[in-house]
């Protein structure tokens, strides 16, 4: 009996073994914890079930979109990259140019009936570079609108008719201000990763961020002048409290800010402090004038990294099933962002979004999305600090009186960082 025993336990240990070397390892490193920590783990639960023989590992999340560059650029040197790795939007072209990702292209022509998983141009469009996909989305953001309805209430604003201009916003803002010390009328978080916040009201009104060939700053035109004295009014004509992206979303959690600016990134989160303190209603970018208004999308894309051939295949099945239908329909309830998948839209979300129509704010802008603008060059990330820098002299209120000299200044500071060569930057 004890020799059977042994017998059938050296089995199950040999068996354990043998599944344990079949499995092929795929280190998994993605940004903000505090945001995606639950969603990579349940998608990789999920994932777990369909395909035993991939063992997802993570590694310590990054902190931002910036670290998460800054560390691939760091390991691709040492030799030291994760398989796969989630990225800021903006950031592929860095990496491409760098060839650190591989294509993804030989991967999607395999797939049969791959737009039937919710899959499609658009998706492929947000990860091109150099007409290669080298990316997909897995979380998408747009900016949107926070409104705290008791606050607009108490104001005298009427919350069946909340304002769609900057001049309508900011009249409320200044009823809510009005309302006491201790009560902000807007704030708006400006200082969100990769000047999003900026590029976003130039984009709104039709601009861009440099000319067609990139080789000349174009935000120093009446678009950029309509941002920059927008943003100069926030603190000028709304009062404007100068504090950061997180203190921001707590002072209006905590209701005391009538109208909070940001990322429908933020939406669960948010919604999860208020707890039900006061009501919450989320509407539409102010302000983006057809026919050439566009927001820019935020978020991030999954790229495959490793370099040898298993791990890439056995990552390509880790970054389908994490932008496929099941993965991106339990990104969006598990986060305010929204999936890039059509089915995880139209199916899987379908009841989520009649239960909660704050999520679909975003949704329905949708139409509006455009890329998030990268600045070529060995200078383009040194280009967002400079940006972000000017930005706070207005928020500031040290120069909240000038946007347009901010602007002049911003201007030349960033031209003067462009590559020198024509054709370099593409």
């Amino acid at each position: 009996m004890l020799k059977r025993w042994i017998a059938a336990a050296a089995m199950t240990l040999v068996a354990g073994i043998a599944h344990a070397q079949q499995q092929t390892e795929v280190v998994l490193q993605f940004p903000y914890p505090e945001l995606f920590s639950e969603t990579h783990k349940r998608i990789a639960e999920e994932f777990a079930k369909v395909h035993p023989e991939i063992k997802v590992t993570f590694r310590a999340p990054y902190e931002s979109y910036e670290e998460a560059t800054q560390k691939v650029l760091r390991e691709a040197v040492t030799n030291q990259l994760p398989d796969v790795t989630f990225q800021g939007l903006n950031r592929i072209r860095v990496l491409v140019d760098k060839t650190i990702p591989a294509p993804l292209d030989g991967y999607i022509a395999a797939e049969k009936d791959f737009d039937k998983q919710g899959f499609h141009q658009a998706m492929y469009d947000i990860g091109t570079a150099s007409g290669k996909v080298y990316a997909l989305p897995f979380a998408i953001s747009l900016p949107i609108v926070y409104v705290n309805l008791d606050l607009v209430k108490q104001a005298g604003g009427d919350v069946n008719n909340l304002p769609t201009t900057w001049d309508g916003l900011l009249d409320l803002a200044k009823k809510v201000k009005a309302l006491g010390p201790d009560t902000n009328g807007i704030t708006y978080a400006w200082d969100i990763t990769g000047n999003w916040l900026w590029q976003a009201p130039v984009f709104a009104r039709g601009g861009t961020m440099l000319n067609a060939d990139e080789t000349k700053v174009a935000f120093d035109g009446p678009e950029g002048q309509f941002a920059m004295r927008t943003i100069a009014r926030l603190v000028t004509e709304g009062g404007m409290p100068n504090l950061d992206q997180p203190s921001m979303r707590a002072t209006f959690a905590a209701g005391k800010t009538g109208i909070h600016i940001t990322s429908t990134s933020d939406l669960k989160k948010t919604t999860d402090m208020i707890g039900g303190k006061f009501a919450l209603k989320t509407i539409a970018f102010p302000d983006v004038v057809k026919p050439n208004g566009r927001l820019p999308a935020g978020g991030n894309v999954v790229l495959i990294t490793a370099k040898d051939k298993a791990k890439r295949d056995a990552a390509w099945e880790v970054v389908k099933f994490w932008t496929g239908p099941k993965g991106a329909a339990i990104m969006a309830e598990t986060t305010g962002y929204m999936p890039p998948n059509k089915v995880a839209n139209d199916v899987y979300l379908k009841d989520f979004y009649a239960k909660n129509p704050n999520n679909y704010t975003a949704v329905s802008q949708l139409a509006l999305l455009t890329k998030w603008y990268a600045f070529p060059g060995d200078n383009g990330l040194k280009i967002t600090d400079v940006i972000k820098d000017h930005l706070n002299s207005i928020v500031s209120g040290a120069r909240a009186k000038e946007p347009d000299v901010v602007l002049a200044d911003m201007t030349r500071d960033v031209q003067n960082l462009l590559p020198k060569t024509v054709g370099a930057a593409k």
